[in-house]
């Protein structure tokens, strides 16, 4: 483990994008339809294309925060807003190329039908950031390993259901980034939980009482229900999900013990 903040950013500049430009160029567009695609997977590619580009959002709510002030967080979320717009523009394509109907200002349909409720919650968390101060980044860091955990594995739990060679190729070079992701968030978070007693009680209450799976809010929870149930199914896919995401939060300090995951993917699951 790292032993300060800015070993983990000097760590995560080094890794090289997966995605570059001769790698988008080289991915066999024009073989996508040859491939069937289940059409129960549409809605889940369909919801990750959206959460992906809504990182915009999370972005520009986390700089008016002191977690967006933080130098460190800063020049990571720099970076991590860019490679999650890029990954939203490869979904988009593929679903395009597989022939799922798609409108060229898709993002600004779609980001028009966030639920006002979400914007009050999102007011409502920045102030609460802005009063708790330095603390809260803890939360942020933590919230953000769990989405990103989630994230990863899901994309890894639709590449094997769906069978389809060009999405997973795809879906591949996405996670590999996503587990670069991974990485920084939980440093972060372990490092800041380390610290402070005070930070540890306040990620676990916010975790525990708030947290909801990723995209969740931004989207309906019906829809957010959807993709865990379908990728996540029966015992199988609950005891992935509590070994691969549940787990590995379990592990921080202040969270021992904690199945908050694993109980709400259970649910929909």
């Amino acid at each position: 483990m790292h032993a300060c903040e800015s070993e983990v950013l000097a760590w995560y500049e080094r890794q090289p994008r997966a995605l570059t430009r001769s790698f988008v160029n080289s991915i066999p567009w024009t073989e996508i339809k040859k491939f069937p695609l289940p059409s129960r997977f549409t809605p889940v590619l369909l919801y990750m294309r959206d959460v992906e580009a809504f990182t915009d959002i999370y972005y520009k709510e986390l700089r008016l925060t002191p977690t967006g002030r933080d130098p460190v967080i800063r020049k990571f979320m720099d970076r991590w807003h860019h490679e999650e717009a890029q990954h939203a523009d490869l979904l988009h394509r593929f679903l395009g190329e597989a022939g799922v109907p798609t409108e060229q200002n898709w993002y600004e349909r779609t980001k028009s039908k966030i639920p006002r409720f979400y914007k009050i919650s999102s007011f409502l968390s920045s102030s609460l950031a802005n009063f708790v101060g330095k603390h809260f980044s803890a939360v942020h860091m933590v919230w953000g390993a769990i989405n990103e955990l989630t994230t990863y594995q899901g994309y890894r739990q639709l590449w094997q259901a769906a069978k389809h060679p060009v999405l997973e190729l795809i879906l591949r070079a996405i996670a590999s980034e996503e587990r670069i992701h991974i990485f920084f968030y939980r440093s972060i978070a372990r490092l800041k939980l380390q610290r402070s007693p005070f930070a540890q009680k306040i990620a676990r209450f916010i975790i525990e009482k708030f947290w909801s799976p990723v995209g969740e809010g931004t989207k309906p929870k019906k829809e957010s229900d959807y993709v865990i149930s379908t990728l996540f199914s029966g015992l199988e896919g609950i005891k992935i999900a509590h070994d691969k995401i549940n787990d590995p939060i379990a592990r921080l300090p202040g969270f021992e013990n904690c199945q908050k995951i694993t109980k709400r993917i259970a649910q929909a699951a």
